[in-house]
């Protein structure tokens, strides 16, 4: 296996919780995703993800989860950090370098407020801490979709949300089958998950996180905006923000120095 890749499960409540694990190193770095596991588990990348997140294998013992399997109608932001931490309880993990992007950025905030305990490092990508008009409109639009069971304009319409113009060039010869592969079967766990993102609001309790925190976000981001991650620098204390111009929410696949970034501040 690549870098000791292995695919897991752990239960959660009544229900379980996919993940994946990598790496040779003794800390633990914890990956959270985004809106885009609602619908696409982890379940079975375990050598994708070791591949595509290679440069921490060496120094991390890298996990990355998904949110648990079975959701039910109003399960929150706030619930998914209880379980994520249960979930690392369960495993083990008594301490963790956490890494959240997008709405894996709003769990890993609540993480960090109602589980202190469990972080030693704090990055959150691309995400925001209240909701603003963007994301309320753009995923609002993604919801429309789901409800019509179109996969592929959810597919279109994130890209052309996420990416510069100069990195779309190389992509849209593709999206004709963008609707032909990974579609779900049912949208209903997204559906629960976007509800989520809207609802989130963690604002005036991120003075709450005590921990290093380095915010990363994108001058261009088309999702939650650019100003999301300066409005969460500002409230949590002696935390780092770093601005990417010209770069929107998928920066940390464009930027060529993001993991750089990002280890330089982990270590």
């Amino acid at each position: 296996m690549f870098w000791n890749a292995k695919n897991g499960c752990v239960n959660i409540g009544n229900t379980d919780m996919d993940y994946i694990t990598f790496g040779k190193g003794s800390t633990a770095l914890i990956m959270i995703p985004g809106l885009g596991d609602g619908l696409t588990t982890v379940r079975g990348m375990a050598n994708i993800m070791a591949f595509t997140y290679r440069m921490y294998a060496r120094d991390y013992k890298v996990y990355m989860f998904s949110r648990k399997n079975h959701l039910e109608e109003g399960y929150s932001t706030r619930d998914m950090a209880k379980d994520q931490a249960e979930a690392m309880r369960k495993l083990g993990i008594s301490k963790a370098m956490i890494w959240g992007v997008s709405q894996g950025g709003m769990v890993a905030q609540y993480l960090a407020i109602d589980h202190p305990d469990l972080v030693e490092k704090l990055i959150l990508t691309v995400t925001l801490s209240k909701q603003n008009d963007t994301v309320k409109n753009v995923i609002d639009r993604w919801m429309g979709f789901a409800k019509q069971d179109d996969y592929k304009s959810i597919m279109i319409d994130t890209a052309e949300k996420s990416y510069s113009e100069k990195y779309l060039k190389k992509y849209r010869p593709f999206y004709s089958i963008l609707g032909k592969v990974g579609k779900p079967e049912s949208f209903d766990r997204f559906l629960i998950q976007a509800k989520a993102c809207i609802g989130h609001n963690a604002y005036d309790e991120l003075e709450k996180i005590t921990c290093p925190t380095l915010v990363v976000g994108g001058d261009d981001d088309k999702i939650v905006t650019g100003n999301a991650s300066i409005e969460i620098a500002e409230k949590i204390p002696g935390s780092e923000l770093f601005i990417y111009e010209g770069l929107g929410h998928g920066l940390y696949e464009e930027a060529k120095d993001f993991h750089k970034r990002m280890k330089s501040f982990l270590k």
